[in-house]
């Protein structure tokens, strides 16, 4: 079979902040990344394109941006088992905008969920949990569950390994719960929404994605956003995802540095590393760059760049306070800054006006 590389080369700039700190291909959408998409569904390893592209003859390429699913790989293999079909673009979806994280993430949980259920059993449902649609809830080893409620007639829910959703919580699907996270007691959480692994979750979440490492521990909302990694939101935080006329939302595209439509719902997108205080309020359709520690009276700005300390008045985070903060960060979760990520963010750092 040929190799298979992802480019991300022309869509990079339009899924700021997110991708900033990861290629396009290594976003979170639905249970999986990307690039675990691809890699799942052809079951070998996937490149993302460095430098010069290939030879074609030895190589396909795609987008990093799309979201594979199984229809769509089987149209691309021929009876050989070689890439060199027609592709089916009606059975994809595109990321072509930080907003379409959160737009396609129920579809993309279902996919994933019935690739990563195929042909396994889960564990078995604690009696003392309230469910409905059984069948639609898979439940991974080591997982925990006591006296919650699981609503998988809208949507399957899939529970990772060793992850725990505490008593009372009630979540309705599709959703999904990745390995090592939790969901507090009494926590909210609606369709279609996906807490990636090692997060703590509380509070009400509406069709969300959260990419890993972070939490939103306590209540507040959460509707209609992405959240990247490392990214803490304390108690009371919520954010605006309708305006109030309930008219379009303007988000800030960092690529044509102007705010361009996103539809009526929208809400927070938070670069990796970024902090709110408590009680903070986002304003409708929000982006928050990487590295920002946000505190402020009243509504967020609709744009916070990355490395801002602050909120109605914004100034510079100090480069070693934000990686002292940030370790102190990791440092919960039994992790540290590595020298890769201080190279990373200085870099990033230097050329953040």
């Amino acid at each position: 079979m040929k190799s298979l590389f992802l480019n991300d080369k022309e869509v990079k700039d339009n899924l700021f902040p997110f991708s900033l700190t990861r290629s396009v291909a290594d976003i979170r959408v639905g249970i999986l990344t990307l690039r675990e998409k691809w890699q799942a569904l052809l079951g070998t390893k996937i490149e993302v394109l460095e430098g010069e592209e290939p030879s074609s003859s030895h190589s396909a390429i795609f987008s990093a941006n799309i979201i594979p699913s199984t229809k769509f790989i089987a149209s691309l293999i021929n009876t050989n088992s070689e890439i060199s079909g027609t592709p089916d673009w009606d059975s994809v979806k595109i990321v072509q905008y930080p907003w379409h994280i959160f737009m396609w993430n129920g579809w993309a949980i279902r996919e994933d969920f019935t690739n990563i259920s195929k042909g396994r059993v889960s564990e078995t449902i604690p009696e003392s949990v309230q469910v409905s649609n059984a069948r639609s809830i898979f439940i991974e080893q080591g997982a925990k569950l006591s006296h919650c409620i699981l609503n998988a007639s809208t949507g399957p829910i899939y529970i990772g390994k060793n992850a725990e959703i505490m008593e009372g919580a009630v979540i309705r699907g599709p959703f999904a719960l990745c390995e090592g996270s939790v969901v507090k007691m009494g926590s909210r959480i609606y369709g279609s929404t996906t807490v990636g692994p090692y997060c703590i979750v509380g509070g009400e979440i509406k069709n969300a994605v959260i990419f890993g490492y972070s939490n939103k521990a306590h209540d507040g909302y959460l509707g209609d956003a992405v959240i990247g990694e490392w990214c803490n939101l304390g108690a009371g935080t919520s954010n605006s995802n309708l305006k109030n006329n309930a008219g379009t939302v303007k988000v800030w595209s960092n690529a044509s540095k102007e705010y361009i439509n996103a539809g009526t719902k929208c809400g927070l997108f938070m670069g990796d590393y970024s902090r709110s205080a408590i009680n903070t309020s986002f304003n409708t359709g929000t982006v928050v760059g990487i590295c920002s520690n946000v505190f402020a009276d009243g509504l967020t700005p609709t744009y916070i760049p990355s490395f801002t300390w602050g909120g109605k008045t914004l100034s510079k985070y100090e480069f070693e306070k934000a990686i002292s903060d940030i370790d102190n960060w990791k440092k919960l979760k039994n992790l540290s800054v590595t020298e890769q990520e201080v190279i990373k963010l200085k870099k990033i750092f230097d050329q953040s006006v």
